[in-house]
């Protein structure tokens, strides 16, 4: 089985998003986690081990730019991912309030 973890970075203003709502779901929608982030953008470990197959991570990113002031552009984001071995997997996500990107991190 394998295990996540994920951060947010808010590009915008240099720093840890903070109070970022995640949720994490298998691809039929069955709810595994949820958390939000830490001071330092982080929420580790999030849900249970995970089976192989496909995952689903949502960000509330609009709820995050409301608080921060900043005028967003996406209301959430959503990172589907696909488990293949009993590896640790981290999705980080590099957010601003009119783009974002995320990679498959160690």
């Amino acid at each position: 089985m394998a295990t996540l973890s994920t951060h947010v970075l808010d590009t915008a203003l240099g720093r840890p998003a903070q109070g970022v709502r995640v949720t994490l779901r298998t691809a039929d929608g069955e709810l595994l986690g949820e958390g939000a982030t830490d001071t330092d953008g982080r929420v580790s470990p999030l849900g249970p081990e995970l089976a192989p197959g496909d995952h689903v991570l949502t960000f509330a990113t609009g709820d995050y730019h409301a608080a921060t002031r900043q005028e967003g552009f996406y209301p959430s984001v959503t990172v589907t991912f696909t488990v293949g071995d009993a590896a640790h997997y981290h999705v980080p996500l590099l957010l601003n309030p009119f783009g974002y990107s995320t990679y498959r991190g160690s």
